[in-house]
């Protein structure tokens, strides 16, 4: 074996736990400078692929070997003791986490945790490691670095956030041959995560390293890798350059994954369909606190939605699409009569009074499907207890047998049903999957038979081919009831299979409205093509 060209050669790679393999003889070989993509869904394997190599995976197994060319020789990774993994950590190989906000201290400033590294690993002073913690911070392309390394991690964007990670990642290994990133760009708007692989490919180039990039964003690869390797239950199925993989993939479930991007499937829309929520001059705002000696006496005001006016008509998808801080999810709020607002908000020309008892009739024809099913659903009820729920408050006159009987309707209608899931009225929200337990909230809303269904990022925490499956359910329901869904996204490939309409939010106000057709060929605002270019 030739380590000249070749920085990182895995072979026969598995990883078990009490004895159950997870990854199963995987091989694979990373070159200097080369950016492989280690790509598939949840469960697959890839993140404990890569723990593995640096001995990360508490309470794992391993055998096999995983050759890396350090600059003094190559070494076996698998074989070596977790002090002489350290200092391959300290110097060669660095790691980039999924979650920051996790992986990050919320007890500590930035720059301390970047400079704690620094002096741990270069035996630096503590005023030395500090001005190099905001040396590194500005090579991640933070604005005001110096401000920045005296922030808490709550106090940081999401991109902010991430981009700590790396800088501490960089702390690390100073001048690392290899960098693993663990889905760098989860949970980020598009054009962030655009300035974070622009960001990763700008730092390949300038510190000469390789990155396996660990993700299932098959765009994300597209735009990103050199090379592609395809993982399956601890399983790799496929390999090769990105181009050829994408062009004619050999494997049935690399087709797979391909064929699950989001599919437009949009019935027209009546033209005289009635008008079933009103929003006018809507604005909302929240208190902050100022700055200085005045935040003793007074509070500031935040305006999150500034005069923002839509309509969604029966059997329509209006689609709201931007960055996180745009005010989409702000704006939903508004239409759910949960928050105070300026302006007009109306339900089939019903207006919410704020008064629980007189909007009770409202709450009934809007629903919501939060963006994370696993926190939207209590843990410690059933699923007839979950799903029903709603009936308990709106609809307490009917019997028992009718309540589980529109129960066990409502999940029908979703796909989950006794003879596939036994028991299932028993069962709670962990023994599903996400896909499933995105159903079962879907379920849960559609059991009140609502005209409108606020669809708060219903597919941002999902797999690519759960996805697709949640937005042919939704199709599918929107066609067979006629429902009419607000959709709030930063995904645009979702709008684009899914809405008729499209209100493009920046900074609180709607820069954009149109048909999907006008606005996504033909934008008018910088906005709006900005969001269209990182994207795609």
């Amino acid at each position: 074996m030739n380590l000249s060209t070749v920085l990182l050669q895995v072979e026969q790679l598995r990883v078990s736990f009490d004895g159950k393999d997870v990854v199963q003889g995987v091989d694979f070989m990373i070159r200097a400078g080369e950016k492989l993509a280690l790509v598939g869904e949840s469960g697959s394997g890839k993140t404990i692929t890569a723990l593995s190599l640096l001995g990360l995976a508490q309470g794992a197994r391993t055998s096999g070997a995983a050759h890396f060319a350090t600059a003094s020789g190559a070494v076996d990774l698998l074989a070596l003791s977790e002090q002489q993994l350290r200092g391959i950590r300290g110097q060669d190989i660095a790691m980039v986490f999924q979650e920051p906000m996790t992986a990050l201290n919320p007890l500590f400033t930035i720059g301390e945790q970047i400079a704690e590294v620094l002096q741990e690993k270069q035996a630096v002073s503590r005023a030395e490691a500090a001005q190099m913690a905001i040396n590194l911070i500005a090579d991640t392309g933070i604005d005001d670095p110096a401000r920045r390394a005296g922030a808490y991690p709550h106090q940081l964007s999401g991109g902010q956030r991430q981009r700590a990670m790396i800088a501490m990642a960089l702390a690390l290994a100073c001048s690392p041959r290899l960098l693993l990133a663990d889905e760098p760009t989860t949970a980020l708007d598009v054009s962030v995560r655009q300035q974070i692989l622009d960001l990763l490919a700008e730092l390949q180039v300038r510190k000469g390293m390789a990155i396996l990039l660990i993700t299932h964003d098959l765009h994300l690869v597209r735009r990103f890798a050199d090379r592609v390797a395809v993982m399956e239950r601890g399983h790799i199925v496929e390999q090769g350059s990105v181009s050829e993989v994408f062009a004619a993939p050999q494997h049935r479930y690399t087709r797979e994954l391909l064929d699950s991007l989001p599919v437009r499937d949009v019935a027209p829309l009546l033209p005289d369909a009635p008008l079933v929520l009103e929003l006018a001059g809507v604005g909302v705002d929240y208190p902050v606190a100022r700055p200085g000696w005045r935040g003793w006496f007074s509070r500031g005001r935040f305006a999150a939605v500034q005069q923002v006016g839509v309509q969604l008509r029966r059997g329509e998808t209006l689609g709201v699409v931007g960055e996180s801080g745009s005010g989409k999810s702000t704006l939903a709020l508004a239409a759910l009569g949960l928050v105070p607002y300026a302006g007009d908000v109306r339900v089939g020309g019903v207006a919410w009074t704020g008064r629980s008892r007189t909007d009770v009739s409202l709450r009934k024809k809007v629903q919501v499907v939060f963006q994370d099913p696993f926190s939207s659903l209590s843990p410690r009820l059933t699923v007839d207890e979950l799903v029903g729920e709603g009936l308990d408050v709106h609809c307490p006159g009917i019997s028992r047998e009718q309540r589980q009987q529109r129960v066990v309707d409502a999940l029908a209608t979703v796909g989950i049903t006794e003879t596939q899931f036994p028991g299932m009225l028993e069962r709670y929200p962990h023994q599903f999957s996400g896909g499933q337990r995105q159903r079962l909230a879907i379920a849960r809303a559609l059991v009140l038979e609502p005209e409108v269904l606020v669809l708060d990022e219903p597919t941002s925490a999902l797999d690519v081919t759960l996805a697709q499956q949640v937005l042919r359910l939704l199709q599918g329901l929107q066609k067979a009831k006629g429902l009419s869904y607000l959709l709030i996204t930063h995904d645009v490939a979702v709008v684009e299979a899914m809405a008729h309409r499209v209100v493009v939010m920046h900074q609180g106000r709607a820069v954009e409205t149109g048909l999907i057709s006008d606005v996504f060929s033909a934008p008018q605002h910088p906005y709006t093509a900005k969001l269209l270019a990182a994207s795609r």
